[in-house]
């Protein structure tokens, strides 16, 4: 009788922890996944929107940067001492 009422209770036992336990944290790493999967799309497609609409290419040409003409009349050469 003993034996019956110890099988009964780790039955209990390993039920209570599957479905209060195991299966919603499974559920809940797979929600979690799936958010994060979500928010990275959400960003990848404002960061396009905001380098010019142009989906799928994320290796765009920065502009051309203007250089003005070097100011030669304070240049002081420099040589490093070891």
């Amino acid at each position: 009788m003993l034996k019956f009422l110890l099988s009964i209770f780790f039955a209990w036992l390993l039920y209570k922890l599957v479905f209060d336990l195991i299966i919603p944290g499974y559920k809940v790493t797979k929600q979690v996944r799936r958010q994060m999967s979500d928010m990275q799309q959400h960003m990848r497609q404002q960061y396009e929107e905001q380098q010019g609409g142009q989906p799928g290419n994320s290796q765009q040409q920065a502009p051309p940067v203007q250089q003005k003409p070097a100011d030669k009349g304070d240049y002081i050469d420099f040589e490093e001492i070891k």
